[in-house]
Parts: C-alpha cells; structure tokens; sequence
C-alpha cells in the first residue's frame, strides 16, 4: 500500500473522528479504535466500526469514568488504565497508535529497536528525538508526491500518545496539522509507555472474553470489503 492510499485512510479516518467528537448531536466516544476496526470500501475511503464499546456524551460533559476497563492491549491510553477515565482524549490516543502503525508498517504488540526491548510508541518517540525518524518509517513509502509529509505524520502521532491527556491535540487540531505543511507542530513530550508497566497489568493485559483483546492486524494487510 503505497502513501497516497495510505494518507487517504488517514484523511478518512480524522474526518470520521471529527464527525464524532465535534459535529454529531451528541459526543461519541468510540473506546475500540484500531485497524482492524476500520473498513474499507473499493475505493479505499475508510469507515470505522464497531460501535459496541461507544459512549454518548452531552456536548457539556467532557469525561467519564469506568471500574470496567475495556478495549484492545496496544491502543487503550494510560489514564483509562489506571483510573477507568475516558474522554475524547482516549480516541486521540488510539489514532496516534493507529498513525504509528500506518507510517511504521509495524505492529503495535511487537518490540522493536536495540534488543527488541521497546513497544511502539517507545521506539517511535526514540527514533524521532534521536533524530532517527526514517528509521522508524517503512521504507517503502516515497512521500515526495504527497503534501502530507512522513516526518510530519510522525510528529502529529506522537502528540496524540503523550502520557498526559491534557497535552494531546483534539481531533481538530490533528485535522489541521495534518491538512497543513506550514501550520507548526509542537514538540511532543515523552510517550505513554506500555501497559505492562502499570501495576494492574494482570487486568488489562491478559486478553479475556468481554474485557480486553489484541490485535495482530498489520496496515499492509489492509484489502477493501
């Protein structure tokens, strides 16, 4: 899947996020955003499903809170893991994976870089501090024909899985940043590391029936349906 189809599915999937979060009657928190969970049509415009694990919110409410913590290992945001808070930051979150994943070709449940010892988000945010950014990006993508620039994409990723939910852009912020090549991007912080680092891994790290699951999909994998 070349970068023109791919930026395509990015353009698609913000538009679809920022239908849900700014423009529908009520907020719409989707809580399952992931690859496998966008679909494709025969023209590669995107359409994300799966609603099962959505919440409404009053245009006026601006986060929830949960004991049951549900979703997929790899895209669920730190302060849900920890406290059960959702909020349009947890979609945030889960699109900067999923970027991630569409610029890397890479899957979020693996490890990668010196000895394997660094999940995804990890090593993205190393790669890009480090000045190493290309590296961390499939090398078969040629954004040379595109206005929406690799290394930029990297960027706009990696402020949406910054550990604080207060520094992570909107939607409409991202919208923007990925629209335009002059609008200046911030600086992002360090990544939300993996879960396993938290104390109650064995909740939510362990896939179990209703709670959580993995997922294995790879964004070269991708086939119109």
């Amino acid at each position: 899947m070349d970068w023109g189809k791919r930026v395509h599915i990015i353009e698609g999937v913000t538009q679809r996020l920022l239908y849900l979060q700014e423009y529908s009657n009520f907020t719409i928190i989707h809580r399952d955003l992931k690859a496998s969970n966008i679909l494709l049509d025969d023209e590669m415009n995107a359409k994300i499903s799966d609603f099962g694990m959505a919440k409404l919110f009053r245009n006026d409410e601006l986060e929830g809170n949960t004991r049951r913590i549900v979703g997929t290992y790899g895209y669920v945001p730190p302060e849900y893991v920890r406290k059960g808070i959702y909020s349009m930051k947890y979609d945030v979150y889960s699109f900067g994976v999923l970027l991630l994943q569409m610029i890397s070709g890479r899957k979020s449940t693996h490890y990668y870089g010196p000895n394997e010892i660094m999940h995804l988000l990890e090593y993205a945010y190393v790669s890009w501090k480090e000045d190493k950014g290309l590296e961390f990006i499939d090398p078969s993508l040629d954004d040379s024909s595109s206005s929406c620039k690799l290394l930029r994409c990297l960027q706009v990723a990696l402020l949406c899985v910054q550990e604080n939910a207060d520094d992570r852009p909107t939607m409409l912020e991202v919208y923007s940043m990925l629209k335009s090549d002059t609008q200046a991007v911030p600086t992002p912080t360090k990544t939300a590391f993996s879960v396993k680092n938290y104390d109650n891994v064995d909740n939510i790290c362990t896939p179990q029936p209703g709670n959580c699951s993995v997922n294995d999909a790879q964004i070269f994998e991708l086939q119109p349906r």
